[in-house]
């Protein structure tokens, strides 16, 4: 398979992911599209964003990893929202795979303003159960792909003097989950790459912010029976579980604040709070 997708084209049926259904026409701007690069974008929080930053007239590059199918669905939904996508490949975990998709990327949205690093897995279990296998897997797609994806755009953005990085971490990162050690080590470090980032960034004119979403209704939830569902919304003030899309307005607002950088938004509904 190659890892580099041509743009998808207007004219593709109608057709809907399950994640979000798009209803409002794309208002017109003034300015030029934004070019936005979206990991991890075939499903979920990712195609929220995805979906999130076309309706505001973004280029989107929809990044996925094996699903090319569900990938090819969000770019569909864009298109046939008056919106413009472009599919592209890569594992993340793989060097060379990941700067050849940065930069077909770049070179298909002519630029790459905003970098959403979405992408990410979990292992359940207790510490004494994870692996070496499992320790390498969730570092290299929770930290080391969001690492290989700001270092291929870094002069990209310092040249032009403005970009914005948003990281997409856990409420885990910030307080560590039991059976999820891993889990919460990797997006506690993508707290900590994502202030210091910020910090390095700055002078240049380039925000990093994250998001650390709390219980979100996304396929992260299906080992969850329908009691530990029940048992989670109880446990968040705001009474419900969170959706995609309310991850994705929480991006879409950082990845736009002029005066926000190196900071950590919570969207968990105030479970930490509890």
């Amino acid at each position: 398979m190659s890892n580099e997708r041509q743009p998808v084209l207007s004219g593709i049926d109608n057709d809907k992911i399950n994640e979000t259904a798009i209803s409002e026409s794309f208002s017109a701007s003034s300015a030029p599209p934004r070019g936005v690069l979206i990991t991890g974008a075939s499903r979920g929080i990712g195609a929220a964003c995805a979906l999130a930053f076309a309706k505001q007239g973004a280029r989107i590059a929809v990044h996925y990893h094996q699903n090319e199918a569900r990938a090819t669905e969000v770019c569909r939904s864009i298109v046939s929202a008056g919106g413009d996508a472009v599919l592209v490949q890569a594992d993340l975990a793989d060097e060379a795979q990941t700067v050849r998709m940065v930069q077909h990327a770049c070179r298909e949205l002519g630029t790459i303003d905003v970098l959403v690093n979405n992408a990410g897995i979990s292992v359940w279990g207790t510490l004494d159960e994870m692996t070496d296998t499992d320790f390498t897997r969730l570092v290299n797609v929770n930290q080391r792909g969001m690492f290989l994806c700001c270092r291929t755009l870094y002069h990209h953005m310092v040249q032009r003097k403005q970009g914005s990085i948003v990281n997409i971490s856990s409420m885990w990162g910030r307080q560590g989950a039991s059976c999820e050690v891993l889990y919460s080590m990797t997006k506690a470090a993508v707290i900590g790459f994502t202030r210091a980032l910020a910090a390095e960034l700055a002078p240049s004119g380039v925000r990093v912010n994250a998001v650390a979403p709390g219980v979100i209704d996304t396929d992260m939830l299906s080992r969850f029976d329908a009691r530990s569902r029940s048992d989670l919304v109880q446990q968040t003030p705001l009474g419900r579980l969170g959706t995609p899309e309310d991850v994705a307005q929480a991006v879409v607002y950082l990845a736009s604040a002029p005066f926000i950088t190196g900071e950590v938004l919570g969207v968990d509904g105030g479970f930490l709070l509890t």
